[in-house]
């Protein structure tokens, strides 16, 4: 499957993006993840990217799509996947329009998750991340045996700075203002299918659906 997945912060995109992996392979990717691979590996692009953060500026979508480019045509992406987190605005979807093009693909679907405002609040500001690998912990739904401590490696387990109440605030308003517009585009395209994302099995339907497939 080629699939973008769209929603706010804390709609549930790295959960649906995990059911989905494990049902044909597609691999989610995002640009923080493309970025942090070309800095860790010390490519040239990775260079590059690398000093214009440093520099507190932000990646220039010409960079940011040859790098998409490079990531979507490695052999893990053969059999799919899932964009979690781009594009990011109306630029950055024409510009993924042309390269898909170009590499002869065409996209499933933009699945756009659509959760109430408080229930973001709510998941954002109970989530809990380990510092050292990464796992997600949630105080009220999913708190780890051992309080602070990573369940998986043992590493501490921290309150993100971004998701304090004001901080989540903050972000929905970018996502309003910058990303919400792609709804509209995608919807243009006849690519759209919005579903409530705070259901898991509604999501899932929907995709059996739109892609005629069977996703167990």
């Amino acid at each position: 499957m080629k699939i973008i997945l769209l929603g706010s912060p804390g709609a549930g995109k790295g959960t649906i993006a995990k059911v989905l992996n494990q049902f044909d392979g597609s691999v989610q990717i995002s640009t923080g993840d493309i970025l942090r691979a070309a800095v860790a590996e010390g490519t040239e692009l990775g260079k590059q990217a690398e000093a214009t953060m440093k520099a507190g500026d932000l990646v220039t979508d010409e960079l940011i799509m040859v790098m998409m480019e490079e990531q979507l045509k490695q052999d893990d992406c053969k059999a799919g996947y899932l964009l979690d987190g781009f594009p990011r605005t109306i630029p950055q979807a024409k510009a993924l329009k042309i390269l898909l093009d170009k590499m002869g693909e065409n996209l499933d679907c933009a699945l756009e998750l659509v959760v109430a405002k408080d229930v973001i609040i709510d998941r954002l500001t109970t989530r809990r991340t380990c510092t050292q690998c990464g796992e997600i912990y949630n105080v009220k739904s999913k708190p780890p045996k051992l309080e602070g401590v990573c369940d998986v490696c043992g590493g501490n387990i921290v309150q993100r700075n971004d998701e304090t109440g004001a901080a989540i605030n903050n972000r929905l308003e970018v996502y309003l203002e910058q990303t919400a517009p792609l709804v509209h585009f995608y919807r243009d395209e006849g690519l759209l299918v919005s579903v409530q994302g705070s259901d898991s099995e509604q999501v899932l339907e929907a995709l059996k659906t739109r892609l005629g497939i069977l996703v167990e």
